[in-house]
């Protein structure tokens, strides 16, 4: 149950501000963020078993995210949405064409963010088609842009706070934010057929488990000149793992 909140185009001084939580099985291989050595423009984790990734950026000022989208059963998909976020920052496509050019048929479902440094768009294999976001303040989970669950709404309340200010937001308060454990009450839970028990474990912006829970929370921040990451890794019931930070310098000749 991931969750990514971002502004885009809303701060002067950092057209975006991303603060995500990946949640997963801890038992699943993955590399913390770093710059990939078969590509070393890239800047993201990766998932070691499949070699995509969940959120990254590359030197030419892109980002990309995915989250998978919360159905009552599983679906069998010949391709892992990690790929359609590695693709991205591969490729000089613009993220709409991108978007139109993805088979969702190939895989799970989807929720999936583009910024090519232009424009932003939205795309998941349970809608009708890839969309131009506007500006504004938006947060994801595994389900619809900007669906109402509790920590949709309360994530999005922090990061307009993190935002009130002159200056770009300090990545360490958008971690602090992703660290919220609050619980939501039973009322505010997703209505989807399932256990109450299981809703109540993965109502929070960060779940501390024991077999599944926040394996990483990253900060992004697109400054003028370079984009900033900080990440955190956590392992079971929340404790504190590896910790990671760059300061990726654009390429400016790329942007021309």
């Amino acid at each position: 149950m991931c969750l990514i909140l971002f502004a885009y185009r809303v701060h002067l001084r950092a057209p975006l501000v991303v603060a995500a939580n990946r949640d997963e099985f801890y038992a699943r291989p993955a590399a913390h963020a770093h710059y990939w050595p078969d590509a070393p423009h890239i800047y993201a984790g990766r998932d070691t078993q499949a070699g995509g990734t969940w959120l990254g950026v590359n030197r030419q000022g892109r980002f990309a995210a995915v989250t998978n989208f919360a159905e009552s059963a599983a679906v069998e998909a010949p391709a892992s949405r990690g790929a359609l976020t590695a693709d991205f920052l591969n490729t000089s496509d613009s993220a709409w064409d991108y978007a139109n050019a993805i088979d969702g048929r190939r895989f799970a479902g989807f929720s999936l963010l583009l910024f090519d440094g232009q424009d932003m768009v939205y795309l998941s294999n349970r809608n009708s088609g890839p969309k131009y976001l506007q500006p504004g303040l938006y947060g994801l989970a595994n389900t619809h842009l900007d669906t109402g669950w509790p920590k949709v709404r309360r994530g999005k309340q922090a990061l307009a706070t993190a935002l009130d200010q002159a200056e770009p937001p300090d990545p360490d308060r958008l971690l602090q934010l992703l660290a919220d454990d609050t619980q939501p009450p039973d009322a505010e839970l997703p209505q989807r057929g399932r256990d109450l028990e299981v809703e109540r474990r993965v109502a929070p912006c960060f779940i501390r488990g024991e077999q599944y829970g926040t394996r990483a929370s990253t900060a992004v921040i697109f400054l003028d000149d370079a984009i900033i990451v900080r990440e955190q890794s956590y392992g079971p019931h929340g404790q504190v793992g590896d910790h990671a930070q760059a300061r990726v310098p654009l390429d400016t000749r790329s942007l021309s």
